[in-house]
């Protein structure tokens, strides 16, 4: 901030940081930077100040007001506009609805002509009856102000009163937003904006000259609040209670993407989840949501950690000379380094960068209005904008469930059997009609997938169906279990790695369909940590339920192609379907897809274990912990025999892409060394696309074997890592180099005997 406002990019700001875990006390930082004013004298800037928001108003007064409506029942999402407005019937507008208003897929101009001179909001009414639309509602992403100038008018006509009435007493009355306010009454406490030509001085009168036209209350502009206020805001939206302004359904509602595949991702009013959104190009991860303002103004949360960053100038005092996109950057990724397990670096080093200069190159000139950072956002990195991927669920069900009717079916899933709103398999199937699910089975840490240890059989609490345990006495359906059954179907999460077990269950019940003649079908998922990369030695030698195909520990394949792999190589001669997702790449990770993250497993946190654990997981055999019993599973190793500073400057003397070491003592609550203090390191990923995790696993065997010979115990290594000659390289300390060269020719087969198999 300060070194922004040296460079006089903004004469001053207010930063507001919070991170609300659910457990403990939330991490609050707040302060004021700079001078609220520069000329006629200078102010200096106070936390207390009051900042024309520009378009933050769209989410903070028209989003919610408009869906507090709907959820009074007067306000259809799919209604044409015209229902409400019946001026807006004309120039092709007839079929656009309050949802393409809201997610800017309307077909309307970015803003109103200010060619001739008008003023009111019937005037913008007017203006806006006689507008034609430039493409078919719900076709083209064009962020427009037109679309909540309309809403504003909208409130109005349905409600009785103006928006900011009617926002005042839903919104922010209730959560004692009691400084938020269209047209505020002068005061020292407001931040000027821009000097105008005729030496006016734009303070306390809304920037935007169609807000200023309309009369300082519009639905795209005209907000002034404080810092303070605005978190209050934040946390109700954060806020996983029912009640408060609008319902958890509708708050979940408002931030899932709402337009079709192939268009920018947007929610209701909100910006949606890209890598590079939030203030613009900041690192939050996939399912954040927020927005930013002309006037250097951008809110950002989001609801996995649990944060959000408010961060408020005015950057335009007094001329538009100031620039604030390259300081959200930076606010918005020291943001993201200070919460408490997000890995930042992870998502920030995953998608290429294009240059500043591209981004205008990017949108056709016809569509540019320097309005908003919106307008350039929406075009920006089309090519790795996350997108809404449907799992073979989603599939099956917008299918209505037609490959399943008239079946009986036994379904093998856990708690990451869910689809896009998180509605499970169980539910879903027991539910479908004419489809009658007959028989649950689970696999490793059982039905929910909350345990690490053996699983019993047990009764579904909620559908009454038996579930048989497939990681206890047995590991496969019996014929007994299967007998009167039409279709085995198997929908679970898997991780991308060859000893990950779920896919020696999907292999098991897989031959167990085939011997019992009974059909078998995998509702696809995307490999969460991509299907390109294949690494580590190909499985040789005896098989076993973490080693149970040939396949490289790192393998690149879905659970559809494993099973298609599975049933012609190890000649079962299943009947086998595949309902494979829709909109997946290979390239993909999983926080590109728009899904919602599930743990895999107890210790399969987040997205980063899942990065780390083809290399990591390796190890966890020997004597060592790989971070079970802490907060970060897979992200942490050591022993108590470890000196953690030592081993952290042999490891980053390896040079190795992607990782970095950092010297850590912790205390696991379970599992290896339980109770016990460990010295070791923890795995910061600073670039996955970089990374590699098995050269990471034989670079951590190798070092901890020679340093630790006697304690760390290498031969266990072979269990998991299923081949000889890389472990005689390890003991040997060859090079890794050496050891990855090894492992070429195997890999070579292994890629033309799976190409046969994938979908995607």
């Amino acid at each position: 901030m300060e070194a922004a406002i040296h460079e006089k990019k903004l004469p001053g700001g207010v930063l507001w940081i919070e991170h609300q875990p659910l457990i403990g006390v939330a991490l609050t930082y707040h302060r004021a930077y700079g001078q609220r004013a520069l000329i006629p004298h200078v102010e200096s800037m106070t936390e207390d100040t009051l900042f024309d928001v520009a378009s933050l108003t769209k989410v903070i007064a028209t989003t919610p007001a408009i869906l507090r409506l709907v959820e009074d029942g007067r306000v259809d999402l799919e209604a044409p506009v015209s229902n409400y407005l019946p001026s807006f019937f004309s120039g092709g507008k007839e079929g656009v609805t309050v949802r393409h208003l809201l997610t800017h897929t309307s077909g309307l101009r970015p803003g109103l002509s200010l060619a001739t001179a008008w003023s009111g909001a019937e005037a913008a009414l007017k203006l806006i009856a006689d507008e034609k639309l430039q493409q078919p509602p719900g076709t083209k992403f064009v962020y427009s102000d037109i679309n909540f100038i309309t809403l504003g008018e909208l409130v109005r006509a349905v409600s009785g009163e103006p928006l900011d009435v009617f926002a005042a007493r839903t919104v922010f009355g209730p959560l004692e937003m009691n400084e938020t306010v269209f047209r505020p009454a002068l005061s020292d406490r407001i931040a000027p904006t821009e000097q105008l030509k005729d030496g006016t001085m734009l303070r306390g009168v809304v920037h935007d000259p169609t807000a200023r036209r309309i009369g300082g209350v519009a639905g795209h502009a005209g907000l002034f609040t404080t810092a303070a206020d605005l978190a209050k805001y934040a946390r109700a939206w954060l806020s996983t209670d029912e009640g408060g302004v609008l319902r958890r359904e509708t708050r979940g509602l408002a931030t899932t993407v709402q337009a079709r595949a192939g268009l920018p991702r947007r929610g209701l009013g909100w910006d949606i989840d890209s890598p590079y959104a939030g203030p613009r190009g900041a690192v939050f991860p996939v399912g954040s949501y927020g927005h930013t303002g002309w006037t250097g103004t951008s809110l950002w949360l989001d609801p996995f950690s649990r944060t959000f960053v408010i961060f408020l100038s005015n950057r335009n005092h007094p001329t538009e000379e100031g620039d604030v996109r390259a300081l959200r950057r930076t606010l918005g990724t020291l943001a993201a380094e200070a919460v408490p397990g997000f890995d930042f670096k992870q998502v920030r080093g995953a998608l290429p960068r294009l240059e500043e200069s591209r981004r205008r190159e990017l949108i056709p000139a016809n569509e540019w209005v320097p309005m908003d950072e919106q307008a350039i956002g929406a075009a920006e990195h089309p090519e790795v904008s996350p997108k809404s991927v449907l799992t073979g669920l989603d599939v099956l069900e917008r299918d209505l469930y037609r490959p399943l009717k008239g079946q009986r079916v036994g379904l093998i899933t856990n708690h990451t059997g869910h689809d896009r709103e998180r509605r499970t398999t169980i539910d879903l199937l027991f539910g479908a009609p004419d489809v009658k699910l007959v028989a649950l089975f689970s696999p490793e840490h059982g039905i929910r997938g909350a345990l690490d240890e053996k699983v019993k059989d047990g009764r579904d609490a909620k559908t009454g169906l038996p579930i048989y345990s497939l990681y206890g006495e047995r590991r496969a359906p019996t014929a007994e279990q299967l007998q009167g059954l039409d279709v085995l179907v198997f929908d679970i999460q898997d991780v991308g790695c060859r000893f990950y077990t779920y896919i020696s269950t999907l292999g098991n019940c897989l031959e167990a369909a085939a011997k019992a003649n009974v059909r078998f079908m995998v509702l696809d998922r995307p490999n969460p940590i991509g299907g390109e990369a294949i690494e580590g030695p190909v499985l040789s030698g005896e098989r076993s339920f973490v080693g149970w195909h040939e396949l490289p520990v790192r393998h690149g394949m879905t659970t559809g192609e494993l099973a298609r792999m599975f049933n012609v190589e190890r000649h079962f001669g299943a009947e086998l379907t595949i309902i494979p997702c829709e909109g997946w790449r290979r390239s993909d990770w999983f926080d590109l897809t728009g899904l919602p993250w599930t743990n895999p497993s107890p210790n399969m946190r987040r997205l980063t274990a899942a990065a780390l654990y083809p290399g990591v997981g390796l190890l966890e055999v020997c004597q060592l912990s790989v971070g079970r019993g802490t907060d970060t599973p897979f992200e942490v190793i050591g022993a108590p025999y470890i000196q953690d500073r030592f081993l952290s400057a042999e490891l980053s003397a390896a040079g190795l892409a992607g990782i970095r070491f950092v010297p850590v003592r912790f205390t696991p609550t379970s599992s290896v060394y339980q109770g016990t203090n460990c010295g070791g390191v923890q795995l910061l990923v600073t670039d996955r696309a970089a990374l590699r995790p098995l050269e990471l696993g034989v670079t951590l065997a190798r070092t901890l074997h020679r340093l630790y010979p006697a304690e760390f115990g290498i031969d266990k290594l072979q269990r998991l890592l299923c081949d000889a000659p890389t472990l005689e390289a390890i003991k040997a300390g060859s090079s890794v180099e050496g050891m990855v060269s090894g492992w070429e020719s195997a890999l070579i087969t292994f890629r033309q005997r799976r190409s046969q198999f994938l979908l995607y």
